[in-house]
């Protein structure tokens, strides 16, 4: 059985090691760090020491999924803009070796889940790369919707230009499908 609990920074040693190559490590960190390969001592720095480089604390909710035989999946959770009403995921990434058994939309089902009866979020939003089609999918099974940005992101990585893909959810459109899946 999945379940999510707040992150703790002993869980980045297991994290990192999920990142075996650059390409993987870009499109979990959106080229948040500078460099590859990070530490775990690099993602606390990043998570609980960010000298104002990233969100505020009491706006930044690092999440890890576990089951039965221990961690499978993070991902962090942030307020846009200040509003209590948008929360942002980002961050995600599975365990290399649970990808494909459908860890990854059974977390971001528990996180969406989280974000509307817990946090008191009206709309749940997520960035994808457009050339991670499995996070893509994944994303879409657990029932995000393509969105059009106000502006086209694109970040530099491994030497070429990746575009993001927005998603997002409403909390109308989650009751609804939750009531449709026997939630």
């Amino acid at each position: 059985m999945l379940y999510l609990r707040p992150y703790k920074k002993e869980d980045a040693k297991v994290i990192v090691s999920w990142c075996k190559d650059e390409t993987t490590f870009r499109r979990w960190t959106f080229n948040r760090y500078d460099r590859y390969p990070i530490t775990e001592a690099d993602m606390n720095r990043k998570y609980f020491d960010c000298n104002g480089d990233c969100a505020e604390a009491d706006n930044f909710y690092p999440m890890t999924a576990c089951d039965e035989n221990g961690i499978v999946g993070h991902f962090i959770m942030r307020y846009v803009d200040g509003s209590p009403h948008i929360l942002r995921i980002g961050f995600v990434i599975v365990d290399d070796t649970k990808r494909g058994y459908g860890y990854g939309r059974k977390m971001i089902a528990l996180a969406i889940e989280y974000a509307f009866r817990i946090a008191g979020a009206e709309l749940v939003t997520i960035g994808v790369f457009a050339n991670n089609k499995p996070a893509y999918n994944c994303y879409k099974a657990a029932g995000f919707r393509d969105v059009q940005p106000k502006q086209q992101e694109v970040y530099e990585a491994a030497g070429e230009e990746w575009s993001v893909l927005e998603l997002a959810i409403e909390r109308d459109d989650y009751f609804l499908l939750s009531q449709g899946e026997g939630r």
